[in-house]
């Protein structure tokens, strides 16, 4: 199924892009979530009739998300974890916290902005990427430290 894409997705494409997917991730995922809508000729005329206006707001949304992404460069967030005498830390360092960090840091973003594989369960600096657009990435650094008992 030929799909126009509203919104960019990072393994897919950009907004605006005319792509061929397979019918259930189209049915399933992209038509009910407001990410696609099917590529009929009339649609694709539409979006290209429309397009100034779009590119002047993607424009406008890229500059306040590279404002973001120069805000979270400058942001160094550090956590205190307990850590037993061998060395080894008890409990770790989640999305979900680097998220309220941010938050208290006054940063908004979603969760899946994070790029982080698993938990951080080692004490030390990290950079953890932030994708806050499918061209725009920062770097916010953590430093995991050992709770005094």
């Amino acid at each position: 199924m030929k799909v126009i894409l509203k919104k960019s997705l990072r393994n897919l494409g950009k907004m605006g892009d005319v792509k061929q997917v397979k019918d259930g991730y189209a049915r399933n995922y992209l038509l009910p979530r407001g990410i696609a809508e099917p590529a009929t000729e009339g649609a694709v005329s539409a979006w290209k009739s429309a397009q100034e206006k779009r590119k002047k707001k993607f424009e406008q949304e890229n500059k306040a998300l590279q404002l973001v992404a120069d805000k979270i460069s400058q942001v160094t967030l550090s956590f205190s974890r307990a850590v037993s005498p061998e060395g080894v830390m008890f409990g770790s360092v989640a999305k979900s916290d680097i998220l309220k960090a941010l938050k208290a840091a006054d940063v908004q973003i979603d969760k899946e902005m994070i790029v982080l594989p698993a938990s951080i369960k080692a004490v030390g600096a990290f950079e953890i990427e932030i994708i806050l657009n499918v061209d725009i990435t920062a770097k916010v650094k953590v430093n995991v430290t050992a709770q005094n008992s």
